[in-house]
């Protein structure tokens, strides 16, 4: 019995996800050499991460960024509700309110993982010594993975699943948007010392994981366009 376009997706994408787990596992682990080759550039000779408080970073890929997504994610949900009233946008309801909760819930996912993360902050686990400073790993209960704010622009990846079907263009647009914003705004977070690199990627991996399962529950309710 052939596999239906569903399973097929679901398939190559679980395959994918898989191979990625294991390079993020053993290539990218937490605290290993590539973070640490990747954030040294962003210390100082005493432990102390200057940028910080810098004022690109806090205020433009911190805070403007995250406000931008926020507000398209509020449009979102007008919109959805307006849909019970508004004949017009009845059409798209479905599409609004699973956009909507599912990117919503994606980074809820990710707060309540961070919640309960062992893993500190680099600012947090460098301490100057006589000869400059040292890492210290013994740090626990840090609330810091994986990458809370990356997870703002990864959550855009949920409208690839909502489109894929109806629209390719717009679902490789929300792709390649969630995963240009999401490692943007993590990188961002690596040089002021809030993250690792590899907290930001598994950040990516778990919304998509996330988004896929749930897309693989619902995928019956989304319909191909109409040619």
């Amino acid at each position: 019995m052939p596999f239906s376009e569903a399973n097929k997706f679901f398939l190559k994408n679980s395959l994918l996800l898989g191979i990625l787990f294991l390079i993020l596992l053993f290539v990218f682990p937490i605290g290993g050499t590539i973070d640490m080759q990747l954030i040294h550039p962003w210390i100082d000779s005493t432990g102390n991460f200057p940028l910080k408080n810098n004022w690109f970073l806090v205020e433009i890929n911190h805070k403007l960024l995250k406000n931008l997504v926020i507000v398209f994610y509020v449009t979102v949900l007008v919109t959805w509700i307006t849909s019970f009233k508004l004949e017009k946008l009845k059409t798209y309801r479905w599409q609004l309110g699973y956009l909507f909760w599912v990117s919503v819930l994606s980074t809820v996912v990710i707060g309540l993982l961070k919640s309960h993360s062992a893993h500190a902050c680099p600012w947090s686990m460098t301490e100057s010594t006589a000869l400059g400073y040292v890492w210290d790993f013994s740090a626990t209960k840090g609330h810091c993975f994986p990458g809370g704010h990356a997870s703002t622009g990864f959550s855009l990846v949920t409208g690839f699943f909502v489109f894929r079907k109806s629209n390719p263009k717009i679902a490789y647009f929300f792709l390649c948007l969630g995963l240009i914003l999401g490692f943007i705004t993590g990188w961002g977070q690596m040089m002021r010392g809030a993250h690792f690199l590899s907290h930001n990627l598994w950040t990516g991996w778990i919304i998509y994981t996330f988004n896929l399962i749930v897309y693989r529950i619902f995928s019956h309710k989304f319909k191909p366009s109409i040619q």
